[in-house]
């Protein structure tokens, strides 16, 4: 054993990653369904560093690693978060977790009063019950040690664990209805027009009358098909391509339109035909739909877009992402060029650029490394959370003139899974020894304070969101995702609630309440000094 120590103490870049390896191991372990995940590495960096304290990598990996995941989120999330900010729902979603969070903080300090807390162990209990590393990183800077990494480390597995439990208790309980998202793919019809009273009313009229999430995509007259003109005036056996999210909307349709025509619109592709592009060329990425000017004489029409996993329907207003897959009805001669003007490569989506990120993390930096006058606290600055605010902001702006602010998701996934990696490992083989004392000394009154805070955290927004505003259960699921803030969490919403709903939630709730936890760490000890 004295060998293994001392080559890790002799080898401290082998040892982190050696720690990160087996991390991710561990937190593969699942036990009725569920596990660790990323967590786990913050547990075995913890082991590492008790076990070779001299093996602890310089803090600047971690700071590096935490800028990275801030970023990332930043830019990913910027959209979703503004809106939450802005729209009725989403302020009422970030008031629900506004109150857990502070709830949990405040129950933090009293149990710092009452137990014997030092300042540093009551705000890792905060910042793990919320499995945030944002805040811890923002502690453990704030108070000038690792205490905040030991409250942090016993109380993440009720960060993790508690909400999914709450969830379940919940689901059981209420047995709430939910039907499974349909939208596995886009749904097409072609449409003869059979009714009577569209006829001499423009196509644009007509198009306003249509359900919502339906959009006709090509039109054929006269043995030609054609894009759809909002100026066309509606005759007796028009045929329309239509396309919908959803069964139901088609079916819509075809009813308030006429009746299903297979095959007249598809078995003619001599005017259009269908051809399916990768958008990896940084000129249309961050770019409307309605802005693009397509190349060729004739003309072109969006008919889908494929985000991920997603399928959307296309709207002159949707911004283009890195890896988006685009499809359109255009003729076989513009093929080429527009391959070309999409650029059309797969390596391309996982591709980004090095000056947006480094504009980009370098002003957060500076912005955060401003000092702000607090009356009654002092100075004041935001330290990693200014890389966090101007990530949204970025994220929300999309482009600057020929700047792309924006990260393909699959880059965007590795850079934040990553950073948060290395973050984990690096303060947690830092904080090992200290960690062990304390759990020796006080290990289960620190695990008994560290599931109170948890509770305090997600408590609230069940009762607000389920019972006093009445919310749906996977809208409420996406709250508490968003405000605890572990992806896991989230994943487990998912399964209970096979809907978008989560996901929304989780995105216009989880910067905001990672940038309250942050000035919550950095404003509080002041009180306390």
């Amino acid at each position: 054993m004295e060998f293994i120590k001392t080559l890790l103490e002799q080898q401290p870049l082998m040892a982190l990653f050696l720690t990160i390896a087996i991390g991710y191991i561990v937190g593969e372990i699942n036990i009725k369904g569920f596990s660790l995940g990323v967590g786990a590495v913050l547990f075995v960096a913890l082991a590492v560093g008790w076990f070779a304290p001299k093996s602890v990598p310089a803090g600047m990996v971690g700071t590096l690693g935490l800028a990275l995941f801030l970023y990332a989120v930043g830019v990913q999330y910027g959209k979703q978060f503004f809106l939450g900010l802005t729209s009725p729902a989403g302020q009422k979603a970030n008031f629900i977790a506004l109150v857990g969070v502070l709830a949990a903080g405040a129950v933090s300090l009293l149990l710092m009063k009452t137990s014997g807390l030092s300042i540093g162990h009551a705000m890792g209990l905060f910042a793990g019950s919320g499995t945030s590393t944002p805040t811890l990183q923002a502690a453990i800077a704030t108070l000038g040690n690792d205490d905040p990494a030991v409250g942090y480390s016993v109380s993440y597995p009720f960060g993790v664990a508690g909400p999914i439990l709450f969830l379940y208790i919940a689901f059981m309980v209420l047995k709430p209805k939910i039907e499974a998202s349909t939208v596995a793919g886009l749904e097409l019809l072609e449409v003869v027009l059979r009714n009577q009273d569209h006829y001499g009313r423009t196509l644009g009229e007509v198009i306003g009358g249509l359900p919502a999430g339906v959009q006709i995509v090509a039109l054929r007259r006269a043995h030609h098909n054609q894009p759809p003109s909002p100026g066309h005036v509606v005759a007796e056996d028009d045929v329309v391509l239509v396309v919908a999210t959803s069964k139901e909307a088609i079916e819509l349709a075809r009813k308030f339109l006429g009746e299903a025509a297979p095959g007249r619109v598809f078995k003619d592709r001599s005017d259009l035909d269908y051809v399916r592009v990768f958008a990896s060329r940084a000129a249309v990425v961050g770019r409307t739909i309605g802005d693009l000017q397509f190349p060729g004489d004739k003309a072109v029409v969006v008919a889908q877009v494929q985000r991920g996993d997603a399928n959307i329907v296309p709207r002159p207003d949707l911004v283009l992402e890195f890896g988006d897959r685009v499809g359109m009805l255009a003729h076989r001669n513009d093929f080429a060029s527009l391959r070309k003007f999409f650029g059309d490569s797969i390596k391309g989506t996982a591709e980004f650029s090095y000056i947006s990120i480094g504009l980009g993390m370098a002003l957060g930096f500076l912005i955060g490394a401003i000092q702000l006058p607090i009356p009654g606290i002092g100075k004041l600055s935001i330290g990693l959370s200014g890389v966090l605010v101007v990530a949204l902001i970025l994220g929300q702006q999309r482009r600057t003139g020929g700047m792309n602010w924006t990260i393909p998701l699959s880059a965007n996934l590795v850079l934040r899974n990553l950073g948060l990696t290395l973050f984990l490992a690096q303060v947690g083989m830092s904080s090992g020894p200290k960690f062990a004392a304390t759990v020796s000394q006080n290990g289960l009154l620190m695990l008994g304070l560290g599931a109170l805070v948890l509770v305090a955290l997600v408590l609230p927004i069940l009762i607000l969101g389920l019972f006093v505003y009445r919310m749906p259960y996977d809208e409420v699921a996406g709250i508490v995702a968003g405000a605890c803030g572990n992806p896991a969490i989230l994943a487990y919403s998912n399964k209970l609630a096979p809907t978008d709903r989560p996901d929304i939630g989780y995105a216009m709730i989880f910067p905001g309440m990672t940038i309250i936890k942050i000035l919550f760490v950095d404003i509080v000890p002041a009180f306390f000094r």
